[in-house]
């Protein structure tokens, strides 16, 4: 209730959260001035609260920062005294909506000027952590291709600013309610990617770009394409999934009416919800309810999973269609486990390698009555071959999935052992697997991508029938 689009308490949604056993989240309210003059302050006391009420879990205070000539963004720290503080400065001083510095068409007259300052911002943010004015600090771009604004010489400048900061992107959206049969219209899309191209947006994406395929966003879902295009040049950009939890499917509260003279921009929020009831209008579930980000850490606390993120010790899952995922790669003359996701294995030319993935299948049904079952896993690979010379490249064409390994009936904790060997050049691996129920031929083509996921019809995209995993890379640096 301290985004002006939204309805819910901080303890609503932690208790939430933890019914579906998140062990860490992050609250993200929408700039605003309301926000920065007094919601951020207030938000703050009622996630001391929610901490309180939940000490098994670590709740994050954040914002959902407007880039200056592009789209939302999450930005969070680790607890402190200066947390607040920051985010408000931050808001302030480098938001795009409260700066008007929203423009980020082709050949905009302010265009340039907003696109650096979103790149200053980005530094201003590591400067704090330099300093120690607060102790971490991350920056991930939210829903990228929702509505084509954030073009891939943008992306990657966010990251060259400063890659410990601006760690990666949010590999699916949101809403993955939103186009459950008979909810909300028959034009609705799993993410509520219901968008066509503007002024605004970077001409050189596809109309396919405005769709999710199986709820990921198409930088993350096509082989070969935006997401491949930054890994190929050898440096990690991490993917995270949220809830991005504004209204929920079939929940019956509603927001509260305000009282006299009162609203959003000079309280910086919103009246406390009241039960209605009856079914309310949304598109979002619950946190942890359908999406999940898994971080690998090596202990318990808020700083740890900063870290497990910026390592890129990551996997997603939608549905809880996975209970466990392990990978390592090694070389097979060592003796040690290798290095997992988010890591780097250095080799010679020529060198036989084990891609080792060990899987944990659900074994309980999800908030759906389900029980998940795995279909098949897919290990894509990608030749790193540095900075691209266009910033606008969106195309990784050397890569492609390389291994498909049917897994259909295999239950409880099992490891696939998949032989690779060191070439002329550097590369990673990625894992994707999914419940087998839609797939096809990848944006690029079915030579890249034979069963990759796939748009469901306008109105018609059950989510519950349609679930992925995915893996950040594992890097091979071949000397």
């Amino acid at each position: 209730m301290y985004s002006h689009d939204a309805k819910y308490t901080f303890s609503q949604l932690a208790a939430a959260g933890a019914e579906y056993g998140l062990d860490w989240m992050v609250f993200t309210e929408h700039s605003n001035f309301g926000h920065a003059d007094f919601g951020a302050a207030l938000e703050h006391r009622e996630i001391l609260r929610a901490r309180a009420e939940n000490p098994r879990q670590l709740i994050f205070q954040g914002l959902e920062w407007y880039i200056p000539a592009a789209e939302h963004c999450t930005v969070f720290t680790a607890p402190g005294p200066n947390e607040v503080d920051l985010l408000t400065r931050f808001e302030r001083a480098y938001d795009g909506k409260l700066l008007g510095y929203t423009d980020g068409s082709a050949g905009g007259a302010d265009t340039a000027r907003n696109e650096a300052h979103a790149v200053k911002a980005i530094q201003w943010l590591a400067e704090q952590r330099r300093t120690g004015y607060v102790d971490d600090v991350l920056v991930l771009a939210n829903h990228p291709l929702r509505l084509g604004i954030d073009s891939p010489h943008e992306m990657r400048g966010w990251r060259d600013a400063a890659p410990e900061i601006m760690i990666g992107m949010e590999g699916a959206p949101g809403a993955q309610g939103a186009a459950i049969p008979g909810l909300r219209g028959a034009a609705s899309i799993r993410g509520e990617y219901e968008n066509k191209p503007s002024a605004q947006s970077w001409p050189g994406y596809p109309a396919q770009a405005y769709l999710t395929y199986g709820g990921f966003d198409w930088a993350t879902a096509t082989v070969g394409g935006l997401w491949d295009s930054m890994l190929a040049e050898g440096s990690l950009f991490s993917i995270t999934t949220n809830s991005d939890a504004h209204r929920i499917v079939f929940d019956t509260w509603k927001n509260g009416d305000w009282p006299a003279g009162q609203n959003f921009d000079n309280t910086g929020k919103l009246p406390d919800p009241v039960n209605t009831d009856t079914p309310q209008p949304g598109s979002d579930f619950w946190p942890g309810q359908f999406s999940r980000t898994h971080v690998g850490v090596t202990r318990y606390g808020y700083r740890a999973v900063m870290a497990g993120l910026r390592a890129g010790r990551v996997w997603l899952d939608h549905g809880h269609l996975l209970d466990g995922l392990d990978v390592r790669v090694k070389r097979d003359r060592d003796h040690g486990r290798g290095v997992t996701l988010g890591g780097r294995l250095h080799v010679r030319k020529g060198e036989k390698l084990t891609l080792a993935v060990t899987v944990t299948s659900a074994s309980r049904t999800n908030p759906r009555g389900i029980l998940p079952e795995l279909a098949h896993v897919d290990v894509i690979r990608g030749t790193v071959r540095g900075p691209v010379s266009d910033r606008d490249a969106w195309k990784a064409p050397d890569t492609k999935v390389v291994h498909t390994e049917d897994v259909t009936g295999r239950t409880g904790t099992y490891t696939l052992r998949i032989p690779l060997t060191a070439g002329d050049e550097s590369f990673y691996v990625r894992l994707r697997g999914s419940d087998g129920k839609r797939n096809g031929a990848g944006c690029l083509g079915a030579a890249i991508d034979p069963h990759g996921p796939v748009p469901h019809a306008p109105g018609d995209g059950d989510p519950w029938e349609d679930t992925w995993f995915y893996s950040n890379p594992v890097f091979v640096d071949v000397s």
